[in-house]
């Protein structure tokens, strides 16, 4: 057993200090009041719902302190927390319930209609709305906290290894995987992330990632509980209200995506924030092109870039500020606690200046996947999690994520497998084959393009390919532009050459 009530133990020993901030709603809460706030909704869960060690709590919510109060509470009792992606359509969301089971969905007001949708089709007991009213027979969440005790609930025997919550990520073959995040990669990314920034209790970190999402909950958030600083919480993404905040609670440590850096260059009222408060500037996500990196250096910007997967809690990578513009499109050397390797097919390991796979060892690392035996023993061989990702170092031990071992793209920070989509496009009668590429696109970086061979005889649209997959997947999975050909390249063996069709048409 072991210690990881963090927001209790700063509730003990700097209980008027100001936790969290939710900026949608103008709440603060100090670490004394949050811990209050999470200790009812433990003791709601397991008094009122019966929910034990190692039972599933979904959410469907949108940034807010909420979310992090459920989340800690769910810790305090040992129940496992779903994160719910927002932006994924019903039956995404039916396929993820299903599989997770959880005993009870808590929902914000705005995703009512899904939930609604959905109902008849999960096991579900109970549901707890984020609102002022509730269905019958439901909870608003502020009747959970009233309804619960502000001592909390027993602390329960728990290990590093146990999970803390299940976060699904996109499968190659167009099915999600739950990675199981345990409270030691909690742990592991606040130890191994708050040590390469230095990051202290007098640290204020503005969140703005979405908290589904291990970014979210992991960058710096959680890091930034560990050590007893503040977490201002931003909901959504708008230029002028981020500068805004950055600017009222003096925010020292950011880590942003890169279209979020990309939309904030092109802001024109940029230069007028005096941000020079900021002492850590960071980018994770995917790659942040080096130009970008040197256009904010002549503004006296340093951004870090790093590497993380929501298999490693998240963070593997993070490049020292003296080194970051010189060695732009590196992603440093890996944090504290964390062991990386390059290997080739066979598993060797590959010396400086040779790409291979990128391999993951360390308390960081999660214990597989939910209810998937096989694909975690896929994913994880003698300890070392095979990322996916061609990867290499350079003489002075810098490491660069070269290229995308397996065929995933990023849009707008989120990951998007095209097998998952091509699944959903193979179900028009009029197509024959389809493969699914990510293109260049100045907002979103990366955005799908399908590549279509129709049926003999068909006839069909690009606007019609798009308008096909409207409901069936999240918007950002969903092809922007389609192409026509009459075949796909393919190897001897069969299989899409989809580097040639990247170069076809990135080109």
């Amino acid at each position: 057993m072991f210690h990881f009530d963090w927001i209790k133990r700063y509730a003990e020993r700097t209980p008027d200090k100001i936790a969290i901030v939710d900026a949608h709603t103008d709440r603060q809460f100090t670490y004394a009041q949050f811990n209050e706030r999470a200790n009812r909704f433990a003791s709601f869960l397991k008094d009122n719902l019966g929910i034990k060690k190692g039972d599933r709590v979904s959410i469907l919510a949108a940034n807010s302190s909420d979310y992090f109060e459920i989340l800690f509470a769910c810790g305090k009792m040992g129940a496992i927390l779903n994160t719910l992606n927002w932006r994924l359509a019903p039956p995404e969301l039916e396929y993820i319930l299903n599989d997770c089971t959880p005993l009870a969905l808590i929902y914000e007001p705005e995703f009512a209609e899904a939930v609604d949708e959905l109902r008849s089709q999960i096991d579900c007991e109970y549901y707890v709305v984020m609102d002022k009213k509730a269905p019958e027979g439901e909870y608003t969440y502020e009747q959970a906290l009233t309804s619960g005790s502000p001592a909390g609930v027993d602390f329960p025997n728990l290990k590093y290894s146990d999970t803390w919550a299940i976060l699904y990520t996109s499968g190659t073959t167009g099915r999600p995987k739950g990675a199981q995040v345990t409270y030691g990669n909690f742990f592991y990314n606040a130890v191994g992330m708050g040590q390469a920034i230095d990051l202290s209790s007098q640290d204020v970190n503005l969140n703005v990632l979405p908290t589904f999402h291990a970014g979210g909950l992991g960058l710096y958030a959680g890091p930034i509980f560990h050590t007893g600083g503040t977490l201002i919480v931003m909901r959504t993404f708008n230029p002028e209200r981020f500068l805004q905040l950055m600017v009222e609670w003096s925010v020292s440590v950011i880590l942003l995506v890169p279209s979020i850096y990309l939309m904030l260059a092109q802001y024109p009222e940029f230069e007028k924030y005096d941000l020079s408060h900021v002492r850590s500037w960071a980018s994770g996500g995917s790659t942040l092109p080096p130009a970008v990196i040197g256009q904010y250096a002549e503004k006296g910007i340093t951004i870090q870039q790093g590497f993380g997967m929501t298999e490693t809690g998240p963070t593997v990578f993070i490049i020292d500020a003296e080194h970051a513009v010189e060695k732009a499109g590196s992603v440093g050397k890996p944090v504290m606690h964390t062991d990386v390797c390059i290997m080739d097919e066979d598993g060797n390991v590959m010396g400086a200046d040779e790409v291979g796979e990128l391999c993951i060892r360390g308390g960081n690392v999660t214990t597989g996947y939910w209810n998937r035996p096989e694909a975690t023993s896929e994913a994880i061989v003698d300890g070392w999690l095979h990322s996916g990702d061609a990867a290499k170092y350079d003489q002075d031990g810098y490491y660069y994520i070269v290229d995308r071992w397996k065929d995933m793209f990023i849009s707008g920070g989120e990951n998007v497998y095209p097998a998952e989509v091509e699944n959903v496009i193979y179900e028009h009668s009029a197509i024959a084959e389809a493969a699914v590429i990510g293109v260049p696109h100045p907002k979103w970086q990366e955005v799908g393009k399908a590549i279509v061979v129709l049926k003999e005889g068909q006839e069909l649209a690009e606007e019609e390919i798009i308008e096909f997959c409207q409901g069936k997947l999240a918007k950002y999975k969903i092809p922007k532009s389609a192409a026509f050909v009459d075949m796909l390249p393919r190897n001897a063996a069969g299989k899409v050459l989809k580097r040639k069709l990247r170069k076809q048409y990135t080109d």
